[in-house]
């Protein structure tokens, strides 16, 4: 059985507010915000074209991270954790990397314990948003 690469969440609330409680789970479960890429004003500026609001968190849990990196320093290579925030019709859609299936790819299995400990965070993280109302 092949699972799902990510842990999705729709929230019935507008972008801005949606990325603000993406951030805000995020923190509660030790995760900070290494990296915050606007796409749509990326494409804007850089395109010259329109796109929906969208945007790609690097999300990071420094004791996660130093412990993969301590044990495999090609670990950086699935590094960050992605989350994508966008606009869908009237509402917005949350995407969550799974790191046990990103982590698969580097074949470490050294590492799967700490993608483990991961996944189990997103995944609160994922429940938090939820249990906000959607």
């Amino acid at each position: 059985m092949t699972r799902d690469y990510a842990f999705r969440v729709r929230l019935d609330a507008p972008y801005d507010e949606a990325l603000t409680r993406v951030k805000g789970s995020l923190k509660a479960e030790g995760f900070g915000v290494l990296t915050e890429v606007d796409v749509k004003a990326t494409f804007e500026a850089k395109l010259g074209v329109e796109f929906r609001p969208y945007g790609i968190l690097g999300a990071c849990n420094p004791p996660l991270s130093h412990r993969a990196l301590s044990r495999e320093l090609d670990a950086g290579l699935v590094l960050p954790c992605n989350v994508v925030v966008y606009e869908d019709g009237d509402g917005t859609e949350v995407a969550i990397a799974d790191p046990e299936i990103i982590v698969q790819t580097l074949n470490k299995p050294d590492l799967a314990e700490i993608a483990r400990d991961a996944r189990e965070k997103l995944q609160r993280v994922a429940a938090s948003l939820r249990d906000e109302g959607g």
